[in-house]
């Protein structure tokens, strides 16, 4: 399960948008928001996310329980 807010604060310290990174995965906004409520991404989706947002530690984010 992934730490949506810790996701969200990510973004907001980056400076972008739901909708940005959902161009970059080649998603819709709308889908970006369901998987964010989810709280569900693919890998790709992941390793994605981790280079464009420059995580350092994408366990504590996309790996909690």
């Amino acid at each position: 399960m992934i730490n949506v807010d810790k996701l969200r604060g990510k973004i907001a310290e980056k400076r972008t948008s739901q909708a940005k990174l959902a161009e970059k995965l080649d998603i819709t906004p709308k889908t970006f928001y369901e998987k964010m409520k989810r709280g569900v991404f693919n890998n790709l989706e992941i390793e994605i996310l981790v280079k464009e947002l420059e995580i350092k530690n994408p366990l504590e984010i996309f790996f909690t329980k």
